[in-house]
């Protein structure tokens, strides 16, 4: 059969976009080689916050009695929380397939390996993702979508393949599922899954050190806020090794060099979280010359590639990998085939670290300001500022800031620690992406009691 579009992966960027289309009245044929949802609902995004709002409720639970609730005896029962997880993700998983069926997208399980292109469009063949290797079914599609995503970085340190395969050394996809809690945890790396790991496993009883070559945590977030996210960790428990660089795994501890010294961490486990690449290896793409730069597939503004009628989005071409980035690289890949003027845009896209406290940015930090050499006003303000946060924290030392360009007066930039973040900062990056300016924000009311209002409180200061 020949397709309208056939898309390779079942990510958010390959599921939204199938559905999408679908809804087009585009015929599309889905290939995906594991599970629908790709990584980020079956490995990733969904089921590490499932864990981590157990983690909450049960630090919630501990200092209870700094809000007048007692509780005795609390405990957190791992197998549970990871049953739990496991049902969050198959409901999902369940909707997800849902959607796909009702805008009429076929779904072929299996890995796609693109072949050549014929005067009737690409030809992809479907083979078995296990099993005896065979040709496997051979599909034609007049549009390709490449939407694979990305895996974990595996770096040549000794000890950690062998130390993946015995399942010493984990990776995002196998720590969600282990059946029980270590005693001792290291974490190779302090971005975003190295912290939100970390959060939860010091929550459930282990401890737990990270590991970090950079000199501070949360990768490119606010220095500011990345310094009050690391005493929040601190005053849990949680150890840090900063500047530091991992040279070997095995033997039940992890070592690494920290200025002149050699020093050691044992671990009944290791979480291996230093970044992820894009996956573009044995999908065939130089057989039709799409053009890849350091394992990316190169896009433009509307998802094409070089080569006419092939797309990408996702974490497959390298630009931001998050998942709602995904969702609207999707998009506008689609729209751009239904004929429809669209682009992405990159500037407004927010973040978030869902650690206790959670953080949460969008736009230009003070540091990528000044890199820039941007003019800027800063305005920063106590979370204290808020009721509703007062009335919800004991001793809260969350902050907003807010960026904005000293001629223009519009908002570049916002960032916030503290209860209900990931919730706030998309109203910031509307702000962001419309570019709206000082006095219009003003005039904006917001509801009280909310931790919003920390944002007003911040444009009002400058």
């Amino acid at each position: 059969m020949v397709y309208d579009l056939i898309v390779i992966g079942g990510g958010p960027a390959g599921y939204l976009a199938a559905e999408r289309a679908g809804h087009e009245d585009m015929s599309v044929l889905l290939v995906e080689k594991r599970k629908v949802g790709g990584v980020c609902l079956n490995e990733g995004c969904v089921p590490s916050k499932s864990l981590l709002y157990s983690a909450k409720i049960l630090e919630g639970a501990r200092h209870g009695a700094d809000y007048g609730v007692r509780c005795d005896n609390v405990s957190l029962d791992h197998a549970a929380v990871v049953a739990r997880k496991n049902r969050v993700v198959n409901t999902l998983v369940t909707g997800v397939k849902g959607q796909l069926k009702r805008n009429k997208v076929t779904v072929a399980e299996g890995v796609a390996e693109i072949l050549t292109k014929t005067a009737e469009g690409f030809v992809v063949a479907v083979k078995p993702a296990s099993g005896p290797d065979g040709a496997g079914t051979e599909n034609v599609g007049k549009r390709l979508l490449v939407a694979t995503g990305s895996a974990p970085v595996v770096p040549p340190i000794p000890g950690v393949k062998e130390g993946l395969e015995a399942g010493f050394v984990l990776t995002n996809r196998e720590i969600l599922d282990l059946d029980s809690v270590p005693a001792t945890l290291a974490v190779i790396g302090g971005g975003v899954i190295g912290l939100e790991m970390a959060s939860y496993f010091a929550s459930a009883g282990s401890k737990v050190t990270v590991i970090e070559m950079l000199d501070h945590i949360a990768g490119p977030t606010d220095g500011e806020i990345s310094k009050i996210l690391l005493a929040n960790y601190k005053k849990r428990g949680i150890a840090f090794e900063l500047g530091a660089k991992v040279v070997s795994v095995g033997g039940g501890e992890v070592k690494y060099e920290k200025g002149d010294q050699t020093l050691a961490v044992k671990a009944e486990k290791v979480l291996l979280s230093i970044g992820r690449r894009p996956v573009t290896e044995g999908l065939g793409l130089e057989r039709i010359g799409v053009l890849t730069e350091r394992g990316a597939i190169k896009t433009d503004s509307r998802g094409k590639t070089n080569v006419a009628d092939v797309y990408a989005a996702g974490d497959v071409n390298g630009v931001s990998m998050l998942a709602h980035t995904a969702y609207r690289e999707a998009e506008v890949c689609v729209n751009v085939m239904a004929g429809r003027r669209d682009s992405m845009r990159y500037g407004a896209i927010p973040a978030v670290i869902y650690s206790n406290p959670e953080v949460g940015s969008v736009g230009e930090t003070e540091e990528s300001a000044k890199a820039k050499g941007l003019e800027y006003e800063c305005a920063k303000v106590s979370m204290m500022f808020s009721g509703r946060y007062v009335a919800e924290n004991e001793s809260g030392d969350g902050i907003c800031k807010v960026l904005v360009d000293k001629k223009t007066r519009a908002v570049i930039g916002a960032h916030m620690i503290g209860n209900y973040s990931s919730e706030i900062i998309y109203g910031a990056a509307l702000m962001v992406e419309t570019e709206m300016v000082v006095n219009d924000i003003k005039e904006m009311v917001f509801p009280h009691p909310t931790v919003s209002e920390v944002i007003r409180e911040a444009i009002f200061s400058l």
